[in-house]
């Protein structure tokens, strides 16, 4: 049986910018208020290039949490969100088992995470025929709320290396 092509898109986020310390621990770091902003800034900007988010893969730690709000808040809509501790700091091949787990009816997959883990993914997954200056871009960092959006042909199940095309870098 041959399944045809499906075209995915696929947004690797890194938790906007938020506080160096938290009493409560790590997994408690709040977003400071340019973090705040950050978030809903990425939202405007998936809502303005019309990227719809069907499914959202979020770390536990509170930062996250608030930057996945704060998206929402930017006007990027509603979209199934589901909170994994396996998604905390995890380096790329973790991160990658957890997209590879994602609902194959969204078209769209949002994971909200950490460095490193959420930029050697991007690095991993790109296959160097990015759009523009986008993979220059991502070379030279990849800063809290900034995001790597990704095309990708085929089942989430199927993602691996240099499967997808960088088509976008943003920074905040």
């Amino acid at each position: 049986m041959t399944t045809a092509a499906m075209d995915r898109t696929l947004i690797l986020l890194r938790h906007a910018e938020a506080v160096a310390s938290s009493p409560e621990g790590d997994h408690e770091r709040e977003l400071t208020e340019t973090g705040h902003t950050q978030a809903q800034s990425a939202g405007r900007w998936l809502r303005e290039h019309a990227l719809g988010v069907d499914q959202v893969l979020c770390s536990t730690a509170e930062r996250t949490r608030q930057t996945a709000e704060g998206i929402w808040d930017g006007g990027c809509g509603e979209a199934d969100v589901h909170f994994d501790r396996q998604i905390y700091n995890a380096p790329a091949d973790a991160l990658l088992a957890v997209v590879r787990g994602a609902d194959d009816d969204a078209d769209v997959v949002m994971l909200v995470g950490h460095a490193p883990g959420v930029p050697a993914l991007a690095s991993f997954l790109a296959d160097g025929q990015g759009r523009g200056t986008a993979h220059e871009q991502m070379c030279h960092g990849f800063p809290p709320g900034a995001f790597a959006v990704l095309r990708y042909s085929g089942r989430w199940s199927g993602l691996g290396a240099g499967a997808a095309l960088l088509r976008y870098f943003v920074r905040p």
